[in-house]
């Protein structure tokens, strides 16, 4: 063992000798190859130089190796492409037709196992589309489904039944990009291909009021079960990006969300409506959202029994919201929210409950909702405005609200960055910022340390 090692120290000595008296010698080595390195440069560049030809022969000098493309999975017993339909992919032809007809095709196997429709890599425009049972829908790398940016091509649908009319204007909404009611077994997957609303012309004739209805959601599935989105990427939606109603047995995992943090009213991550059954999130990332996962206002009867966890979410205006409002009635109960990270967040966590966004002044002014038992655990973060808003009021009060372990990373230091109103509930072990008065302390072993001064304090200076 002494032996090996005074070798090795022998070795090095004897390297760090030659090199010092031979600093010439490797002087003019190096520079030898410097100049062969840049004369085969100059040679590619000059071949790159001649011509279409010429360029593809630059690029494959140039350019490392393309790496194959991973093979696409079989995830069903039969699987097609979207090709298969007469689908082309250069972002300008439309591909409606062919979406329906692969639809179609996987319609009829559904009793011997359903289908997969496989979308290769490209750009592939199309209007609305169905889906359907027992179906996966799979984007490859490079793969990108484009929503036609022209309303003409978006069909009406029904108002939901949230409070009887539309969200943004009265009368029907604009339907999804992609859409499916009353489904069973639908994967939505892939080597994180993308769905892309191309929201831009919407979010400008929404600014300008030029919309004469609400406007249309990314993804949208209703009355369904057995739902997985996963290893894809949702971007630039009209409005929000995956709006699941009334559906139960929902699974929301490596997602990424993208879409500008201004100039994009409205365009949540994830918004639940109705659910009464158990939901999990985990894990995506969404960044520049108007919010990465917000729950209402649109109740529909209640959201309960939801589970988010392992979520990064930066360049944001808000992190995790719940928003509602009179009017809206229903409940929000049993939502916990776990291993959430914020980077550089306006606010973190909002609970806002004067959100009055109604399409008119015809609401029940006496129905409230009930918010009842939220937790928040591991939550971590930098360069956060306002960490926790959680907004009450006298008549909708935040009931069993919990904290723990948290550190959340300010970028103001202003007095009130944990902001609270009308709230109820408890802090457990080390949580900073410091909490507001009115909740209690407990500490890591459960005992309560401080009770709370004042359930009805309100310590609020901002307005998300």
């Amino acid at each position: 063992m002494v032996e090996t090692a005074g070798g090795r120290i022998h070795q090095r000595r004897g390297a760090a000798s030659f090199v010092a008296s031979n600093k010439t010698l490797l002087a003019a080595a190096w520079v030898v190859g410097f100049a062969l390195v840049f004369l085969w440069q100059s040679t590619s560049i000059s071949l790159g130089s001649g011509g279409a030809g010429g360029g593809g022969v630059f690029l494959r000098l140039m350019s490392a190796p393309l790496a194959p493309s991973r093979p696409t999975p079989r995830l069903r017993p039969t699987a097609y492409n979207l090709t298969d339909f007469g689908a082309v992919g250069d972002g300008r032809a439309l591909n409606t037709e062919a979406f329906e007809r692969a639809v179609e095709a996987i319609a009829a196997l559904a009793e011997r196992g359903g289908g997969q429709l496989n979308v290769p890599p490209g750009r592939w425009l199309t209007a609305p589309f169905n889906l359907t049972s027992h179906m996966t829908l799979f984007l490859a790398e490079g793969a990108e489904i484009l929503g036609i940016p022209d309303e003409n091509y978006w069909p009406l649908m029904p108002a939901l039944p949230s409070y009887g009319y539309g969200r943004e204007r009265k009368g029907p909404r604009f339907g999804s990009l992609i859409h499916g009611q009353n489904l069973k077994d639908v994967v939505i997957t892939g080597h994180n291909g993308s769905i892309n609303g191309q929201g831009e012309v919407w979010w400008r004739k929404h600014r300008r009021r030029m919309l004469n209805n609400t406007r249309p959601p990314l993804l949208q599935l209703m009355w369904s079960k057995d739902i997985i989105v996963a290893n894809i990427t949702l971007r630039d939606s009209p409005f929000w990006h995956f709006h699941p109603y009334d559906c139960t047995n929902v699974t929301v995992s490596n997602v990424t969300i993208l879409s500008p943090v201004s100039g994009a009213p409205n365009t949540d991550g994830i918004d639940p409506e109705h659910w009464a059954l158990q939901v999990r999130l985990t894990p995506f990332i969404c960044f520049t959202c108007s919010a990465g996962i917000s729950i209402g206002s649109e109740m529909s009867g209640g959201v309960a029994n939801v589970s988010v966890e392992n979520v990064r979410i930066w360049e944001s205006r808000r992190g995790v919201r719940i928003k509602t409002a009179t009017g809206r009635g229903g409940y929000i109960r049993n939502i916990s929210y776990r291993n959430i990270t914020f980077d550089n967040v306006r606010a973190g966590i909002v609970i806002k409950v004067d959100y009055n966004e109604h399409a008119d002044d015809g609401y029940d002014r006496t129905a409230f909702p009930d918010i009842t038992s939220i937790s928040f655990r591991e939550i971590h973060g930098w360069g956060v405005r306002v960490p926790v808003r959680a907004h009450g009021s006298d008549v909708i009060p935040i009931k069993d609200i919990s904290f723990q372990d948290m550190s959340v990373g300010i970028s103001y230091k202003k007095k009130h960055i944990f902001q609270c109103s009308y709230v109820e509930g408890r802090v457990v072990g080390s949580v900073f910022p410091k909490p507001c008065e009115n909740l209690d302390v407990y500490n890591e072993q459960g005992q309560l340390v401080k009770r709370a001064v004042s359930l009805n304090s309100t310590e609020l200076d901002y307005d998300f």
